[in-house]
């Protein structure tokens, strides 16, 4: 695999593939996770829908969901700057809805690749252990890395703050 797979599954996809693919490289760069490979599915509604309902226990789409491949962000350290001769880490997927993120787009008056790209960055966040759900401190931390995220891609300036993202670690 790449180290980002973006596969389109809604019929509007085709238009945003290669912008979330670039987004979701410099992502990478950005967050010191060069040595990892990420999924990304961009879906309609109804996929989401059913995704939403089995995973989650909501029947109703939602803007984007996240399966992480390891336990609440135990992201190895291997992820981060691996040696060019060991193998990827795949972090895990990324499922976006077109549909939702577009009429998502429409009621805040922003272009839908500036939201899908917001929706890019938390659902990586996710990947990596962050969860709004949690707690209120948790909610401010993840949504504040959102922000310094978003504001470097926007920028195009991905090395001007070259912080490692922290993941959370696992409790024993």
């Amino acid at each position: 695999m790449a180290p980002v797979e973006v596969r389109g599954e809604a019929a509007q996809a085709r238009s945003y593939v290669a912008g979330v693919r670039a987004d979701a490289l410099q992502l990478l760069g950005v967050c010191d996770l060069a040595g990892a490979e990420l999924s990304l599915v961009l879906v309609d509604d109804a996929a989401m829908q059913v995704l939403n309902r089995e995973y989650r226990g909501k029947d109703r789409p939602t803007d984007v969901l996240s399966f992480p491949q390891f336990a609440a962000g135990a992201v190895p350290i291997g992820a981060r700057r691996a040696r060019r001769s060991a193998p990827p880490i795949a972090l895990g997927d990324v499922i976006i809805s077109l549909d939702t993120a577009c009429r998502q787009a429409a009621a805040s008056g922003i272009k839908p690749p500036d939201r899908i790209r917001a929706l890019l960055i938390h659902g990586l966040l996710h990947l990596l252990g962050f969860d709004h759900e949690r707690s209120a401190a948790d909610a401010r931390r993840m949504f504040a890395r959102e922000r310094e995220l978003l504001a470097l891609l926007v920028a195009k300036k991905p090395r001007a703050v070259r912080r490692p993202i922290r993941t959370r670690k696992l409790v024993h």
